[in-house]
């Protein structure tokens, strides 16, 4: 539970469903040791590190490294501590972070078991606290045949609460090769998680024109790609298909969505020939099946016109918190004081709650100004 201050000056307590933690091996070398078999193992695939854009001050935050300096955000204890006890965190939805799209799709399914396998022994079993974890099982896109196995082997977990793929990819998610996994994630009632990824794979550039120069740059731009895969899923009638899949695009870019909403319902319906098997209003496929995690840059900040900015689009039916932990941004919560009570509630909670399915109490107090 955590304490805010609401529009009127009051003392606000509310749950806090973290949608966003990443977590990670606590090496490269145990990875490899602990979680891979061969003929995988000894491969060579990057380090999470090896990117193209480092962050100016440092990837991640201070003193979430592990306590012999393993990999940030790889010991449940030292994340326990500093998101249920420092910063009021009920419950926490994980994300292992892997390695993007790798040239041979056999060694990026074999990379992402592995993590799923950490995840799944050194979290969501935690026997300290693996009652307020919630896991993400990294499946590969580019291996559909594996993806499934992946998802059929912890579908039945009691605390896996969605797949994740990468944001990064050789192709739009609306096309048909990825069809059969979005009917598994359906069949599963597991949302599709989409999130940037760390290491340097085979991917597309960040932009449709190429590379960025700088990591601001690169930062700005990359949340575009959000959309371009939304938009496509749209035109292709992949909701259309599957009234009950749910896509997570869970690091930022809610703030981009009315705008480019606008203007595909702008152009959808006048051009609806082209696209019989989505025959609604773009924007009219967004309910119930598009979500976000706020980021770090999204939206206007505390000002008046938060709260109906917010309502725009639906998105205080879309966006949910998320820390982005143990990254350099380590998210703080901030609910601005225009949101209404229940905007509040479905940014803090409420939101994940009902997505994930996750049974938290919805006791919350206010306590007058004095």
């Amino acid at each position: 539970m955590k304490e805010l201050t609401d529009g009127d000056g009051n003392v606000v307590t509310t749950p806090v469903i973290d949608a966003s933690v990443h977590v990670f091996c606590q090496s490269t070398k145990e990875l490899r040791k602990t979680f891979m078999r061969e003929p995988f193992s000894s491969r060579g695939f990057p380090d999470y590190e090896m990117d193209w854009y480092g962050a100016p001050g440092g990837e991640y935050a201070k003193g979430t490294e592990g306590p012999d300096r393993e990999y940030p955000g790889s010991d449940p204890a030292i994340v326990a501590g500093h998101l249920f006890d420092d910063r009021g965190v009920d419950v926490a939805v994980l994300h292992p972070m892997t390695r993007g799209i790798m040239p041979d799709r056999h060694l990026g399914t074999a990379i992402a078991a592995g993590h799923n396998e950490m995840l799944v022994t050194r979290w969501l079993d935690h026997s300290e606290f693996g009652e307020r974890f919630r896991g993400t099982i990294r499946v590969n896109p580019d291996d559909v045949t594996g993806a499934l196995r992946e998802i059929e082997k912890y579908r039945s977990h009691p605390r896996v609460v969605q797949i994740g793929i990468p944001l990064q990819s050789r192709e739009l998610y609306g096309k048909p090769q990825f069809w059969p996994l979005w009917e598994a994630a359906v069949d599963a009632n597991l949302p599709v998680a989409v999130h940037f990824e760390v290491g340097s794979g085979v991917m597309l550039p960040p932009t449709p024109n190429g590379l960025t120069r700088t990591y601001e740059q690169f930062l700005g731009f990359t949340a575009l790609n959000f959309l371009y895969h939304q938009m496509n899923m749209i035109a292709e009638g992949v909701f259309e298909r599957l009234p009950d899949l749910k896509f997570v695009w869970a690091d930022g870019a809610a703030d981009m969505l009315t705008p480019f909403m606008w203007r595909m319902d702008c152009f959808g319906r006048p051009h609806l020939e082209q696209t019989p098997w989505a025959p609604k209003m773009p924007s009219d496929y967004l309910p119930g099946h598009v979500f976000f995690v706020q980021g770090s840059l999204d939206g206007p900040g505390d000002v008046d016109f938060a709260g109906e900015w917010a309502g725009f689009t639906g998105k205080d039916d879309m966006v949910m918190y998320g820390s982005s932990y143990p990254h350099w941004q380590l998210n703080e919560l901030s609910v601005p004081s225009s949101y209404s009570a229940e905007q509040r509630d479905r940014l803090c909670w409420r939101n994940a709650a009902e997505l994930y399915g996750i049974d938290i109490p919805a006791t919350a107090s206010a306590i007058p100004a004095q």
